[in-house]
C-alpha cells in the first residue's frame, strides 16, 4: 500500500474513532435514553404551537402566539422550506445528541490540524484537544444546541480559509469555505460566528502583513482574498431565507433601537443596555480556570466532597443540640451554597481547555510558525481582554460604542470559544514543529531545549505555587457572600473550595509534569515521536474527559419517553423511578397538578385567549405556552415593546405600576389567571378580559411612547385607544362614532391567521388583542387589503367602516420568499462553480502522474 492510500487508511480510521469515542462518552443512547436539557424542555414549551401547526398542515407557520402575546418563530425553531444547506446539516447530524456534537467536534478540528499539519497524527491529536473542551460539554447539557451547532463548524470553516491563504489550493479552499460558510450561518448563532470573525480579522491583518514585508506575493493575497470573499458570499447567501427574516425582526427586539427614554437610555439608543451587556463578565483571576478547572470553585452546583459535609456537620453540632435544626441547615448549605465563588453571577461551570493543551499552547507561541504564531497570539489576548466585560471597562467600552454589532450580543464570557479553538491549534502547529523542522524556519535543538525547559519550568512552578500558598493567594469568598453567611460555616466552605482547587491544580502538575518529561526524553532521543504523541494524547483524553463527566453526565440522560414529553399531566411511582436521582427531570415530574389544570383550561375553553401564570414565575417559563397562548414566555430575543411593558408594569419598583397589572392583562386578552403552588394551582377566570378584539370610538393622542405606555395602565383600554400622534394622519378623512351595539367575533384562529365578524352602525376603529409587528402582518377588510396602526403600545388596529364586515390578517413576510430565492441562486452558483473548479483540475492534471486526491 503506497502513502497515498495509507493516508486515506488513517483518516478512514480516525473519523471511525471520533464515532466510538462520541458514543462512548454519550452512552446512554444505545439503550435509547436521550439528553434532557433545560432550554430544550423550555423550547418545547414555547414552539408546540409552531410543531402543531407543522405537524396538521404541512407547511410552516412564522408566526407563533404561544409566548408573549405572540412573535415570529424565526428564533424559535421555524423551519425554511427549500433551505438546501440544511439538509446538508442533517446528513451530518447523523448520530443521536449529543454524539453528533462532540463528534462533530472532533472531526472538524481533525480537517483543520490536517490542513495546518498534513499529518493524521497531529490531527487526531489535536481533534481530542478540541473536542473534548469543558465548555462544549457544559452548553449540551444546559440544552445551547444552537450555540454547539455552531462551534462546531468553527474549525473546518478555519480549514478552508488557511487552504487558500497557506496552503494556495485555492478551488478545495473555496468549496471547504462555502460550505462551512453556510453551516455555520445555518446553524444560526450569530454571536458565536461575530467572535470568529473578530478573530479571522487578525488572520487577515497577517496576510496582508505577511504580503507587505515579501513572505507572500500580492497577486497570491488578492486572488486568495477575492476567492475567500466569494466563498463567504455564497456561504451567506445560502441561508438568506433566516439572515433576511432574522435582519427584518431584530430591529424589532431587544436587541434593536430603544423605544422609551429613560435616565438609563436616550430614546434612539441602539442594542442592549450596557449592563445588560456585560453581565456573566468573566474575571481576571477566572481566567486561570482555562488550566486548573475549579480554581474559583467550578460550577454553582458543584458537587461537594464527603469532607465537606463531615466538617460541615461537626461545625454545626459544636453550634447547637437542636437536630433537625442541624439537618436544616446542612440540606440549605449543601444544596444552596454555590461551590463557584468567582464574579460572573452564575455558571454551570468553567471554560477549562486542559492543562496539557494550555502547556503546549505556551510552548507553541515560541515553537510554531511565525505564519501562525501572531496572529493566533492577538486574536487569543483580544477574546480573553473582551470577555473581562466589565472587568476591562476601558476596552468594552470601545467595543460597545464604536465596533459594529458588538452591543447586539451580552455574556462577553463565551468570547472564549475563540480561544478554545486557537490554544489548541497553536498546541498541535508548535507540538509538530517541535518534532518536525520547517525548512523554511530552522530551529536548533538548542533553542527546543531552552524554550521546553523555561515553559516547563515557568508553569510547573507556577502550579506549585498555587499548591502550596493557594490560601494565602486568595480568598475564597465573593463580595455578595461576605457578612451574610455567618463565619462558622463560611469557613467550612472556603476550606472545601480551596480543597477542590488543590485537588485540581496537583493534577494539573502531573499532568503538565508527564508532557514535560516526554517532550525532554524525545529531545534526548529516549523516546520515539509516535510513543510520545500517544503518551500526550492520553494523558490529555484522561484529564479532559474526568472534568467533562462533572458537569455531562450519565445522570443526564433520561427515558426516552420523558425527554420527548417533559410536560406531564400526571405523576407515579413508575414515574418517578424512571427519573430516579435527576433534580431537573424531578421538578419537571413535580408540575404535574399544575399541568393538568392548565391541560383542562385548554380543553374546557378553546377559544382564543391568554393566561398568566404566575406559580413558576411567568417570564422565564415555557410551561403554559405547551398547553396554550401565554402572557409569559421564556426567550432572549423578545420583541422590544413588549419586553418594555414588562420592565413598566410587572418589574416595576413602582407601586402605582404593580397596581396597574390587572388593566394590562385585561388588555392582553388574558382570560385565566393562575396562582397558588405546582402541588395546588388555582385558577381565576378574570371578568375583565376585553376579549380578541373591541371597538373604539374615543382616541387619545399622545406625544411619545413613554406617554403612550404610561396612560395604557390607567385608562380604561376597552373604551378609549392610545395612538401616538405620528398615526394623525392615519384618521383624516375617517369619522368615528360610537354603537353600544357593535361587536366582533373573532371566527377563525390559527397562529398566522385571524378572521373577524364585525357588525356596527358606525364607523369605529378596532383594536385587536394581537402584538403589533411592522413587518409581515396584512390586514384585509372584506378581502381588500387595508392599512393599520399600532394602538396602546403594542397591539393593532384598524379602521373599519359602517355595516357587516370580515376582518381578516394574514402573516405572510415578503422576506421569506424573496430570501428562498436567493438561498437558492446561491447554494446553485456554489454548486457550479464547484463543479467547474473541479472539471479544470481533472483537466489540467489529466494524463499526468498526479491524480485529484494528490492535488487535495
Amino acid at each position: 500500500m503506497n502513502f497515498k492510500n495509507k493516508n486515506i487508511l488513517f483518516v478512514a480510521i480516525s473519523l471511525v474513532v471520533f464515532i466510538l469515542l462520541a458514543v462512548a462518552y454519550a452512552n446512554p443512547i444505545i439503550s435509547g435514553k436521550q439528553l434532557l436539557q433545560h432550554d430544550i424542555v423550555q423550547y418545547k414549551g414555547g414552539a408546540k404551537e409552531l410543531l402543531d401547526y407543522r405537524a396538521n398542515n404541512d407547511q410552516e407557520t412564522y408566526w407563533s402566539d404561544a409566548m408573549f402575546g405572540g412573535m415570529p418563530t424565526y428564533q424559535t425553531g421555524a423551519q425554511f422550506r427549500g433551505d438546501v444547506i440544511k439538509k446538508i446539516d442533517d446528513v451530518f447530524n447523523f448520530l443521536p445528541k449529543p454524539a453528533n456534537f462532540i463528534f462533530l467536534f472532533f472531526a472538524g478540528f481533525f480537517l483543520l490540524g490536517y490542513v495546518v499539519t498534513k499529518n493524521w497524527k497531529y490531527a487526531l491529536l489535536g481533534a481530542t484537544f478540541f473536542g473534548l473542551s469543558t465548555y462544549f460539554y457544559i452548553i449540551i447539557a444546559a440544552g445551547h444546541n444552537g450555540k454547539a451547532a455552531t462551534l462546531v463548524y468553527f474549525a473546518p470553516l478555519l480549514a478552508g480559509i488557511l487552504l487558500v491563504y497557506i496552503r494556495k489550493k485555492y478551488i478545495l479552499g473555496f468549496i471547504v469555505t462555502s460550505l462551512f460558510m453556510g453551516l455555520q450561518i445555518c446553524a444560526n448563532h450569530p454571536q458565536m460566528t461575530y467572535y470568529l470573525f473578530l478573530a479571522l480579522a487578525f488572520l487577515f491583518i497577517s496576510e496582508l502583513v505577511r504580503a507587505a514585508k515579501g513572505k507572500t506575493e500580492w497577486k497570491h493575497f488578492f486572488i486568495s482574498s477575492g476567492i475567500l470573499g466569494l466563498a463567504m458570499i455564497l456561504g451567506v447567501g445560502m441561508n438568506s431565507q433566516r439572515l433576511l427574516a432574522n435582519s427584518e425582526y431584530v430591529k424589532e427586539t431587544v436587541r434593536g433601537k430603544q423605544i422609551l427614554k429613560s435616565a438609563h437610555n436616550s430614546k434612539d439608543d441602539d442594542g442592549m443596555k450596557k449592563q445588560e451587556i456585560l453581565n456573566w463578565s468573566y474575571g481576571k483571576t477566572e481566567t486561570l480556570n482555562l488550566f486548573i478547572p475549579r480554581l474559583l470553585g467550578g460550577s454553582s452546583t458543584e458537587e461537594v466532597s464527603d469532607e465537606f459535609k463531615k466538617e460541615l456537620r461537626t461545625s454545626l453540632e459544636n453550634q447547637t443540640n437542636d437536630e433537625e435544626q442541624i439537618q436544616g441547615v446542612f440540606d440549605q448549605v449543601v444544596n444552596g451554597v454555590p461551590m463557584y465563588w468567582g464574579d460572573q453571577p452564575g455558571t454551570s461551570g468553567p471554560a477549562y481547555q486542559g492543562a496539557v493543551v494550555i502547556f503546549l499552547a505556551i510552548l507553541g507561541f515560541f515553537i510554531a510558525n511565525r505564519k501562525y504564531r501572531y496572529w493566533i497570539l492577538g486574536a487569543s489576548i483580544l477574546s480573553i481582554l473582551l470577555a473581562w466585560g466589565s472587568n476591562f471597562l476601558p476596552l468594552s467600552d470601545v467595543f460597545i460604542d464604536y465596533v459594529p454589532l458588538y452591543n447586539k450580543f451580552r455574556a462577553p464570557s463565551s468570547i472564549l470559544v475563540v480561544v478554545e479553538l486557537l490554544f489548541p491549534l497553536i498546541a498541535i502547529i508548535g507540538l509538530y514543529r517541535f518534532y518536525n523542522d520547517d525548512s523554511s524556519e530552522l530551529i536548533t535543538e538548542a533553542y527546543k531545549q531552552k524554550i521546553l525547559l523555561y515553559v516547563g519550568g515557568g508553569v510547573l512552578g507556577f502550579t506549585l505555587l498555587i499548591i502550596l500558598f493557594a490560601k494565602s493567594l486568595f480568598g475564597f469568598e465573593n463580595s455578595s457572600e461576605t457578612g451574610k453567611i455567618p463565619d462558622f460555616i463560611m469557613t467550612v466552605i472556603k476550606d472545601e473550595r480551596a480543597r477542590m482547587l488543590r485537588i485540581d491544580a496537583i493534577k494539573a502538575f502531573i499532568y503538565v509534569l508527564i508532557t514535560f518529561g516526554v517532550l525532554f526524553l524525545s529531545l534526548k532521543k529516549k523516546l520515539s515521536q509516535n510513543i510520545a504523541l500517544v503518551v500526550i494524547g492520553l494523558v490529555s483524553l484522561l484529564d479532559l474527559w474526568t472534568v467533562d463527566k462533572r458537569y455531562l453526565n450519565n445522570d443526564n440522560f433520561v427515558d426516552k419517553t420523558l425527554a420527548q414529553e417533559p410536560y406531564v399531566t400526571e405523576n407515579n411511582e413508575y414515574l418517578a423511578s424512571k427519573a430516579g436521582n435527576n433534580t431537573f427531570l424531578l421538578d419537571l415530574l413535580s408540575r404535574a397538578n399544575m399541568n393538568k389544570a392548565l391541560q383542562e383550561i385548554a380543553d374546557k375553553d378553546k377559544n382564543h385567549y391568554r393566561i398568566f401564570n404566575q406559580i413558576l414565575g411567568p417570564f422565564g417559563e415555557t410551561n403554559t405556552s405547551y398547553f396554550k397562548s401565554s402572557v409569559g414566555g421564556y426567550h432572549a430575543v423578545k420583541l422590544r415593546r413588549y419586553d418594555d411593558l414588562i420592565n413598566h408594569y410587572f418589574y416595576a419598583e413602582d407601586s402605582t405600576k404593580s397596581a396597574q397589572i390587572p388593566n394590562i392583562l385585561s388588555l392582553l386578552n388574558t382570560k385565566y389567571v393562575v396562582g397558588g403552588t405546582v402541588e395546588q394551582p388555582q385558577i381565576q377566570i378574570n371578568p375583565r378580559a376585553n376579549g380578541n378584539a373591541w371597538f373604539v370610538s374615543d382616541i387619545k393622542f399622545v406625544n411619545s411612547p413613554n406617554e403612550e405606555i404610561d396612560e395604557i395602565g390607567s385608562i380604561e383600554t376597552k373604551k378609549t385607544a392610545v395612538i401616538s400622534s405620528d398615526d394623525k394622519k392615519y384618521f383624516e378623512g375617517k369619522t368615528i362614532a360610537a354603537d353600544s351595539t357593535a361587536f366582533l367575533d373573532l371566527t377563525k384562529y390559527q397562529a398566522n391567521e385571524l378572521e373577524f365578524k364585525t357588525q356596527s352602525k358606525t364607523p369605529q376603529l378596532a383594536v385587536l388583542s394581537e402584538i403589533y409587528y411592522p413587518k409581515g402582518w396584512k390586514m384585509f377588510v372584506d378581502e381588500k387589503e387595508v392599512p393599520y396602526i399600532k394602538a396602546d403600545y403594542l397591539l393593532r388596529a384598524v379602521y373599519v367602516p359602517a355595516g357587516n364586515h370580515t376582518v381578516k390578517m394574514l402573516f405572510e413576510p415578503e422576506v421569506i420568499t424573496k430570501g428562498k430565492t436567493i438561498s437558492l441562486i446561491a447554494f446553485g452558483l456554489f454548486v457550479l462553480l464547484s463543479l467547474l473548479g473541479i472539471f479544470w483540475l481533472y483537466r489540467k492534471y489529466e494524463g499526468t502522474s498526479r491524480d485529484l486526491s494528490e492535488i487535495s
